[in-house]
């Protein structure tokens, strides 16, 4: 008879699980950027264009966290900074061609990292990882919803 563990200790097996693959693929990515620089651009790629409020919002930080995090992004020439036509005072942000270059770069050593584990598993092992990240997927998805 299988029996499952308590969800608690599912839940703290599975945060440690995940922690370490974001730290070993944050690793993987390269020294090009902070972890907080590297999710604000692959925020902005992803939502921009962006106004700084809308980048907190999305990155879950204080606005003048996120103004920082721009301002520096804009100094390696990773982001472009124009006016926002619907807001004079505000600005919308996106990611310059150096940006996204560097994006596809990380993505792609991250990428290789994983495929070459990947690599040696049993097909079965390998479609139980397709359907967990299925699942992880939805499960953070439904996250925002009533």
């Amino acid at each position: 008879m299988l029996t499952t563990p308590p969800i608690t200790e599912v839940a703290g097996h599975l945060r440690l699980v995940v922690a370490r693959t974001a730290r070993r693929l944050r690793q993987e990515a390269g020294a090009d950027l902070s972890p907080s620089l590297s999710s604000a651009l692959a925020a902005i790629e992803r939502h921009g264009p962006v106004t700084p409020s809308e980048l907190a919002d999305h990155e879950r930080v204080q606005r003048p966290t996120a103004t920082r995090v721009i301002a520096r992004l804009e100094e390696l020439g990773l982001v472009e900074r124009a006016a926002d036509p619907a807001d004079r005072r505000s600005c919308l942000i996106t990611a310059s061609a150096e940006g996204r270059t560097l994006l596809r770069r990380q993505r792609s050593r991250k990428n290789q990292f994983l495929a070459r584990r990947l690599a040696v598993l049993d097909p079965d092992e390998v479609a139980t990882l397709e359907r967990a990240a299925a699942i992880l997927e939805r499960m953070l998805d439904e996250e925002g919803r009533p």
